[in-house]
């Protein structure tokens, strides 16, 4: 078993942990961000955390009717332009590492400029941790595999947790407290029906929206990272402003079907795919040319979750397929130090 195979199972006892440990923690930050009221939120944040930071965005603004921003690091460390404007604002910072010196820098000219920041880290002593106004841990365990998967679970977990407790949401804290059997249904689902499409391609497109753009782009990244295949992420409702043109009969489609308000939609674009002669490879739509299960749940974000962790051992699996060793991609380390 490959290590970032065996990182990945452990998702389901980990989120149990951080929910157990985080509750009052959860509840103090809900507590001061309600007291602040931000006007909007930025994110920090890159890589994998930069996905879940995306997942923040869409619950932020679909449930909390608060602005989010994606917030570049090169503001801070190499314009020096970070905006006076922060000030009583919120500031969410996410990293496994808590070591990235860009994301450190950004989160302390956010802090200076008067942003109340929160920070989503795993390693509790990190600087990142420690500079932070409040600390959610991840809980994620250690994390020796390059690609990250507990670790992006863990953040999206902490996310949703942290909107439940502000907007007081009982659906979304019911399907919480169910996610740990639902992550095991999750990784149970057979998707090996879709290696032999897969395995000896070149490029494809990665779909979703809303719930699921951000669970697209990780995975569009996991298949660059660990199955060295050119995966680009887009919204099924950009991809016919331009990227449509690239697809040619054959070609395939990789997509995460989302089950809240963008799903109509989204049906509609992946019909128009196929009729284009696009291979389909859908998790939670019909429109799929071969089954992939989706473990589902009592809320559409949950069940966005549930599928990275089914996608997870599928792109290990597609690793091994290819001729691949998932626990060594090229040129990559663990901790990206960049500014």
């Amino acid at each position: 078993m490959s290590q970032m195979l065996i990182e990945a199972a452990e998702a389901p006892e980990r989120i149990a942990l951080q929910r157990d440990k985080n509750r009052d923690a959860r509840r103090a930050a809900a507590q001061r961000i309600r007291t602040l009221d931000p006007p909007f939120a930025i994110t920090i944040a890159r890589g994998s955390s930069d996905h879940a930071a995306s997942f923040a965005k869409y619950l932020f603004e679909t449930r909390l009717r608060i602005p989010v921003l994606s917030q570049a690091p090169s503001l801070a460390t190499l314009f020096e332009a970070t905006s006076p404007k922060l000030s009583g604002t919120l500031a969410i910072a996410i990293s496994q590492s808590g070591r990235s010196p860009d994301l450190i820098e950004t989160a302390a000219a956010a802090s200076a400029a008067g942003a109340l920041v929160v920070a989503l880290v795993n390693d509790e002593t990190s600087p990142l941790a420690q500079q932070a106004d409040i600390l959610l841990p991840l809980h994620a365990g250690e994390e020796k595999s390059v690609a990250a998967t507990k670790s992006y679970i863990a953040s999206l977990v902490a996310i949703a947790d942290l909107v439940a407790e502000l907007q007081s949401d009982d659906r979304l804290e019911r399907a919480l407290d169910e996610l740990a059997p639902v992550l095991k249904r999750a990784w149970d689902a057979d998707w090996s029906a879709a290696l032999e499409p897969l395995a000896r391609i070149e490029r494809l497109l990665v779909l979703g929206r809303g719930s699921t753009l951000p669970i697209a782009a990780e995975a569009a990244l996991k298949f660059k990272e660990v199955a060295q295949l050119q995966g680009e992420a887009f919204s099924s409702a950009e991809v016919a402003h331009g990227p449509m043109a690239l697809v040619r009969d054959g070609d395939p489609v990789f997509a995460f079907a989302p089950s809240d308000a963008a799903r109509e939609g989204f049906a509609d674009r992946l019909a128009a795919l196929k009729d284009r002669g696009a291979t389909i490879l859908c998790t939670g739509s019909e429109e799929s040319a071969v089954p992939l299960p989706v473990a589902r749940s009592s809320d559409p974000a949950v069940d966005a979750i549930a599928m990275i962790q089914s996608f997870y051992r599928f792109v290990e699996a597609l690793a091994r397929t290819r001729g691949l060793d998932p626990d060594k991609p090229p040129h990559l380390s663990k901790v990206t130090r960049t500014r």
